[in-house]
């Protein structure tokens, strides 16, 4: 029996969670504003109420250093009025917001201004307060505040600091600007999807990174910037260095690539927890390109970003480490520099440098080494690159850090030594640097014994020179056990 057809139904919206806090934006331009206290955390709220267009009366019979600084250099917008005596309930009349910092008075100010109709805010009282103050992230007239309901106000900031890494300072211009376009997009633009569309290419320059500025620093060259822009416009490549793996080692401004970006193009040495970082809605194509395993042709590489770039995408080729050492970024950015396309680069923290900060080594340590030198340690072939100087690798005023070295560490070692080296020069090898996995040290006659020990799957990163002399092991231990030991032992 057939079962009858349903009809497409609209569905009820879910129903809002419950709030902790209502979250309102209090408009107190040119509007009066009370503060009761002196001290340092007063200052602050006295600074905070004046930011936002108030006239601040603050009342106190002393002031903490702090107040008086700020007194003295004044707030962004509004005014701050100090009056040297201890507060009373007629201060209250008029006011459109009343704090206080108090400790033995707390409990009467806050009933003064509840019978006299202001909302109040006692500091650290939770108990006075009709309303709290938040972790605020200012790209204003972007403004956005967070609260944790005062249950961790250490939290509230550290989600103030990952909001702040994905809103470049130039969204406030845009903000701004919008304000003055929302009157003629309305009288030139139908309501629904024409409007849509405007906002929509608006927001897209918005968060690019670059100031209303950069497109003639007027309304009219803005509209016309959007006016003009075709449907299928070029986008833009942006090279995006990953670091060593650990997240939190990634830049704003890579940060910023990642959450703006239509495809990422990504190599199998990127870490998933800097993944997560990308936008969600993202096309996330891996192009993994690695040492000793399948790789993808550069070539097919070079003509797939350049496709998605032509048809208006916002793509990140995404690379481990730096783009620039030993990343073949120059042959990518000539080959898109070629088909039209605009290239960006976004520095990253190369193995090397990673290495020697896990390792708390400085690679210039003025007492024995006065250069550095990244080298590769692995050719097309497999094995050691031709052309490599090494008589000036082997200067023992010189820090050398070999990259994709694994395979050929005992050819280097050999090398060097052949070249003046002695075979006690220390040397460390470690595998997925910055990722708490394995690393061995010791002098670099037993270094192609220690790459035996190595997990062939992890890429690995050799460093040799002086400055590695405090990361070395006890001759005894390093022989008794296998050498690659755990970055925690």
């Amino acid at each position: 029996m057939l079962q009858p057809l349903r009809k497409p139904t609209e569905a009820e919206p879910g129903r809002l969670g419950r709030l902790a806090k209502l979250p309102v934006f209090f408009d107190l331009k040119d509007r009066r504003a009370v503060l009761v206290g002196g001290s340092p955390g007063a200052a602050w709220k006295a600074e905070l109420l004046a930011a936002a267009g108030a006239r601040v009366d603050i009342y106190a019979s002393d002031v903490s250093a702090e107040m008086e600084a700020l007194l003295a250099r004044g707030a962004a917008d509004g005014m701050l009025v100090l009056h040297r005596r201890n507060w009373s309930a007629d201060i209250l009349t008029d006011a459109a917001l009343a704090v206080a910092d108090l400790e033995d008075e707390a409990e009467a100010f806050a009933a003064a201004a509840r019978w006299a109709g202001v909302p109040v805010n006692v500091v650290d009282k939770p108990g006075f307060c009709d309303f709290q103050f938040g972790s605020v992230v200012n790209r204003s007239p972007v403004v956005i505040g967070i609260s944790t309901d005062g249950a961790a106000p250490i939290l509230g900031q550290a989600i103030r600091r990952k909001i702040e890494t994905l809103l470049h300072p130039s969204v406030a211009s845009w903000a701004a600007f919008a304000k003055h376009l929302r009157d003629r997009v309305q009288q030139h633009l139908q309501p629904g999807m024409a409007r849509r569309a405007f906002w929509e290419r608006f927001s897209d320059l918005a968060f690019q990174g670059r100031p209303p500025e950069s497109f003639g620093g007027t309304v009219e060259a803005v509209l016309e910037q959007i006016a003009t822009e075709p449907v299928q416009r070029v986008g833009r490549v942006t090279l995006v260095g990953a670091g060593p793996g650990d997240a939190e080692l990634l830049t704003l401004k890579a940060m910023r690539a990642l959450q703006s970006a239509d495809v990422i193009l990504f190599d199998d040495l990127v870490s998933e927890d800097v993944l997560e970082l990308a936008r969600r809605e993202a096309k996330r194509l891996m192009v993994g390109k690695r040492g000793g395993r399948a790789s993808c042709a550069q070539g097919d590489i070079n003509d797939l970003m350049t496709r998605l770039a032509l048809q208006g995408k916002q793509v990140v080729r995404l690379k481990s480490g730096d783009p620039m050492i030993f990343g073949r970024a120059g042959e990518e950015i000539e080959h898109l520099e070629n088909a039209g396309v605009p290239v960006d680069v976004v520095p990253g923290i190369t193995a090397g440098i990673a290495m020697a900060s896990a390792l708390g080594v400085s690679l210039t340590h003025r007492d024995m080494a006065q250069s550095v030198r990244f080298a590769t340690g692995c050719a097309k072939t497999g094995q050691l690159p031709s052309g490599l100087d090494w008589q000036g690798l082997a200067d023992p005023n010189t820090t050398t850090i070999f990259y994709m070295a694994g395979g050929t560490a005992g050819a280097i070692a050999e090398r060097l030594m052949a070249a003046g080296c002695s075979p006690n020069l220390p040397a460390v090898l470690v595998s997925n640097v910055s990722r708490g996995d394995e690393r061995w040290a010791g002098p670099i006659a037993d270094l192609g014994w220690a790459s035996e020990w190595r997990d062939p799957s992890k890429p690995v990163i050799i460093g040799v020179g002086r400055v590695f002399k405090r990361a070395s092991r006890a001759d005894d231990q390093r022989l008794e056990h296998p050498p690659m030991l755990d970055a925690t032992a």
